[in-house]
């Protein structure tokens, strides 16, 4: 069984030297770079407080806790990221009990935050508000604690667009609702435009992983990020609806045409800060209904926590591969 020294050691020593030279010259410099953020102020603080967390720079050891951090993995839910702390610890052979992993935001109720080795698993809530909140402390956690070569993933549901329940979708780009690729940032009452562009590496590495799990339909499109769940989405069964099926369905296509696949609420500002920040990410979503058939999602409960555990295998699978524990 390996413990995480020897997992650390693997990467280290093994997989960081195949993955330079497998790089390109523009992402040779990236993976020796620590995870920095665009932020002179920070270096002037005396203190910093991750307020969210629980967590801060004088309260706690950042780099003995996190430090030796290559993956992160977030997602919605906070019992879903429990659940995935648990399976990737067994997925990774990990000693001692994965029931026994202690969450490290205790102290606070807004987010769930799990390590398991070289991985930290946390939850985001819902929208685009609760996972900015997340990402700036998450990021400048890693900052804090010296990280390197760190990839970062959102597993979460969506709703899909032309595809059926439980295909799994690898985002290419993250798109507003006008299907442009940006994120839109109001920053002292002005608009700050920033690019949702996803590393495209990870996402094809992905997609050829997931041609090596059995029973894992999977593509890469455009994911579509809206500011709620109802009208924003086009759905026709909120509190509100202003528009008939007919103009649905033919947002739902237009949407369709401009390489859309999915639906949901936190890629765009999760890609824009990854990349300002200079981070590889993904994400990687499962559909849960394909909103040309309706809107409400009707599969039973087992079904729906089976096409949750999805992308949960395919990033798991991505990790092992990286750590040296897939040939």
């Amino acid at each position: 069984m390996q413990n995480f020294e020897d997992l650390t050691e693997t990467f280290s020593t093994i997989m960081a030297p195949i993955l330079l030279n497998c790089m390109g010259n523009e992402h040779k410099d990236y993976i020796n770079e620590l995870v920095h953020v665009n932020n002179p102020n920070l270096s002037t603080m005396e203190e910093d407080i991750l307020y969210h967390f629980s967590l801060g720079t004088k309260t706690h050891n950042l780099p003995e806790m996190f430090g030796d951090i290559k993956f992160v993995c977030v997602g919605g839910s906070a019992n879903r990221m429990k659940a995935f702390a648990q399976f990737i610890h067994q997925e990774l052979t990990l000693p001692g009990n994965a029931d026994d992993i202690q969450d490290i935001c205790e102290g606070t109720d807004r987010y769930c935050m799990y390590k398991v080795g070289p991985v930290l698993s946390i939850s985001h809530g819902m929208g685009v508000p609760s996972i900015s909140i997340m990402l700036h402390e998450m990021i400048k956690l890693l900052h804090h604690a010296q990280c390197r070569d760190v990839v970062l993933f959102r597993l979460g549901t969506s709703g899909g667009v032309g595809l059926p329940a439980g295909t799994v979708v690898i985002t290419d780009k993250a798109v507003d609702y006008s299907f442009q690729a940006k994120f839109e940032q109001v920053v002292l009452g002005k608009v700050i435009i920033r690019s949702t562009e996803l590393d495209e590496g990870v996402s094809n590495e992905l997609l050829q992983y997931s041609t090596e799990i059995p029973n894992l339909p999977t593509v890469i499109g455009n994911t579509m990020c809206t500011h709620d769940f109802y009208e924003g989405q086009g759905r026709l069964d909120g509190a509100l609806c202003s528009f008939s099926n007919e103009e649905k369905l033919e947002y739902l296509r237009e949407a369709y045409e401009a390489g859309v696949r999915n639906i949901e609420m936190e890629s765009t500002v999760f890609a824009a800060m990854c990349r300002v920040c200079g981070l590889k990410a993904a994400v990687i979503c499962v559909t849960l209904l394909n909103r040309f058939e309706g809107d409400q999602i009707t599969s039973p409960h087992d079904v729906l926590v089976e096409y949750q555990q999805r992308p949960q295998m395919l990033v798991s699978y991505f990790i092992k591969k990286r750590l040296g524990l897939i040939a």
